[in-house]
């Protein structure tokens, strides 16, 4: 069985398996995808697909292209930007995934050479993708170097995946490991910041010693900008470089990892300066044979579209000179894993696993963060009267408003800071509307032109990895506007809190009319949301007449009860007015509530 993450080909049994769910396929389809995972890594022609699997046939080759789109419908692969089957224009195609190899008692069979299989991993939920790691360095074995791209939001664990690798090591001795880090505003400060720290990371490890001679014959400016140019070249004939050069520093390394492969870790790579994505795109391109990788962890580029570093991502995956993991978000099983060790019990209170995991949409950091959150505002309280002290909570959590903790409120400001004054006004507006948020209501809150604001979010949902378009409606007028959702809702709870409630107001007002114009002669089937929004923004008198006119539409549809809900709600409002508007429109509602609580009296009472 050969795994290329998150499927596992199943030779035996001739099916896929994309975790424990089993795909069928149909025989053809599945002998391509065999051949083809069988001899990765290397261009397959249309003729030797052809004669591999019809010998003596005359096969049309559009016959492949058929079987090639409805494998890549299976994968969810992009042939514009492949995961797995890269096609060759005119020529072939090409299987581009890292492999792992199953052994007969359910584990990878190579992943143990690398990785140790501990009991007692750090991290939850990312078994498959230190897999994949573990597949990546002992694919070094072949002498060739690799540059993997680790991507993904904020939180998600990217240094925690990089630092279990390190950790779990089967033969720490058996690789050189260096490791920088980037930091935030020093890009335009000092160049190759994270790359001298790597350095100086690996001429303080054990292999330092050798690491300091190489980098002294062949690199010795690099090794000067360490501090250690004292250390003697063993040629003293070869003069000190008079600066930096990156092809200096590609040779040291290339002759270190002859020594033994070498891991370099470069991490937060949106945060590199030129310089230093610069020396990624020389390692990754250089022809000599060399047993390294240079494993790079980069989040979100947020309102930066022409960031270097996406030039350099996509232009080193078009040229499969790389490859790239996203971590995905923890599914629920996952949550409550790491919400019991946090919690160190194994029973969680009721419900707390489906309210951290709504919450924190499954991203690591939010999870934590929601938990400690709950623990400061006693919605989880320690219960020291048992033999073993457990945390309990203090009600249900379905009534709790557990808020955004003033950590991730922080963090994610400062995301939301980066962006242009525009965008941010956008994502405000849209966050009036809920998670999921029209287009239109975005341009109504604004004064905005809607095709306008509709081609803007297009463009903005394709810089932002925290909204995403999630389709198209067709509004009454015969236009179409586009919806977008915020992938988490603790980014749409600060979107909202930020803005003054002034103009917060004038915002929903100014929707709840649009909604009226859009449904004009239908009101009544929105007139609930419409209310939503001119209470929001204070509107008293209209919020009660939208009320009251969907307590009608409600009523016609025989729904009493939630008739009778919505008439209170008006009735409630009413206390915001003027003593003179609340008397008449309170005497009004009554009016109204006493003919759908009891209309056979109210019928009784029109009568006499």
């Amino acid at each position: 069985m050969k795994q290329f993450s998150p499927f596992r080909l199943d030779t035996a049994n001739e099916c896929l398996w994309r975790d424990d769910v089993s795909i069928a396929l149909p025989p053809r389809q599945f002998a391509v995808l065999r051949y083809l995972v069988e001899n990765p890594g290397r261009l397959i022609t249309h003729n030797e697909l052809l004669d591999a699997l019809w010998p003596e046939t005359f096969v049309q080759p559009q016959v492949l292209r058929t079987y090639m789109l409805e494998l890549r419908k299976i994968l969810g692969d992009d042939s514009t930007q492949p995961r797995f089957i890269q096609t060759v224009p005119k020529r072939g195609y090409c299987f581009i995934a890292p492999l792992v190899e199953w052994a007969p008692n359910g584990r990878p069979a190579n992943h143990s050479a690398t990785i140790a299989e501990s009991k007692h991993t750090h991290l939850i939920g990312r078994d498959e993708e230190l897999h994949r790691l573990g597949a990546e360095l002992q694919s070094l074995s072949d002498g060739n170097r690799r540059v993997l791209f680790i991507t993904g939001e904020a939180g998600i664990g990217k240094t925690a995946l990089v630092d279990e690798l390190c950790r779990n090591l089967a033969s720490p001795q058996a690789f050189i490991v260096a490791r920088g880090q980037c930091v935030e505003g020093f890009a335009a400060k000092e160049e190759y910041y994270p790359v001298v720290e790597a350095l100086s990371h690996l001429c303080a490890s054990p292999d330092g010693e050798l690491a300091c001679r190489i980098l002294a014959r062949r690199a010795p400016a690099w090794l000067a900008s360490l501090g250690r140019d004292g250390v003697p070249a063993p040629d003293a004939n070869v003069a000190p470089a008079p600066q930096r050069m990156p092809g200096d520093l590609c040779a040291a390394l290339e002759e270190l990892a002859l020594a033994k492969p070498l891991i370099f870790i470069l991490e937060d790579l949106h945060w590199a300066d030129q310089s230093s994505l610069g020396l990624i795109s020389a390692l990754a391109r250089r022809r000599a044979p060399a047993p390294l990788i240079v494993i790079a962890t980069c989040g979100s580029l947020d309102g930066h579209a022409d960031h270097p570093l996406k030039g350099l991502r996509q232009d080193l995956l078009m040229r499969r000179l790389c490859t790239e993991m996203a971590l995905p978000l923890l599914n629920k099983a996952a949550v409550k894993e790491l919400l019991a060790r946090k919690l160190q019990q194994s029973e969680l209170p009721p419900g707390l696993t489906s309210f951290v995991h709504q919450h924190s949409e499954g991203n690591p950091l939010f999870v934590i963060a929601t938990v400690e959150h709950l623990i400061a505002q006693r919605f989880l309280l320690r219960d020291a009267s048992a033999a073993t002290p457990v945390w309990k909570a203090s009600g249900p959590f379905s009534e709790m408003e557990a808020g955004v903790p003033d950590g991730l409120a922080q963090m994610i400001e400062l995301e939301i800071e980066r962006l242009t004054p525009q965008d941010q006004r956008m994502l405000e507006a849209g966050s009036l509307f809920g998670v999921a948020f029209p287009a239109w209501a975005v341009a109504a809150a604004l004064e905005q032109e809607a095709p306008a604001t509709d081609e803007a979010f297009e463009a903005l949902s394709r810089r932002l990895y925290f909204v995403r378009r999630a389709g198209e409606d067709e509004l009454p007028d015969g236009s179409r506007s586009d919806f977008y959702v915020f992938v988490h809702g603790l980014y749409r709870q600060v979107l909202y809190q930020r803005q003054a409630p002034s103009r917060r107001g004038h915002r929903h007002v100014r929707i709840a009319r649009r909604l009226g114009e859009l449904f004009a002669g239908r009101e009544a089937g929105v007139a609930r949301e419409m209310a939503m929004h001119f209470e929001a923004g204070g509107d008293w008198l209209s919020a009660a007449a939208a009320l009251r006119r969907a307590a009608q539409h409600a009523l016609q549809r025989q729904a009493h009860a939630e008739s009778i809900e919505l008439l209170h709600h008006a009735l409630r409002l009413t206390g915001n007015l003027s003593p003179i508007e609340r008397a008449s429109l309170a005497t009004e509602i009554d009016q109204e509530l006493a003919r759908v609580t009891n209309p056979a009296s109210a019928s009784r009472a029109r009568v006499s």
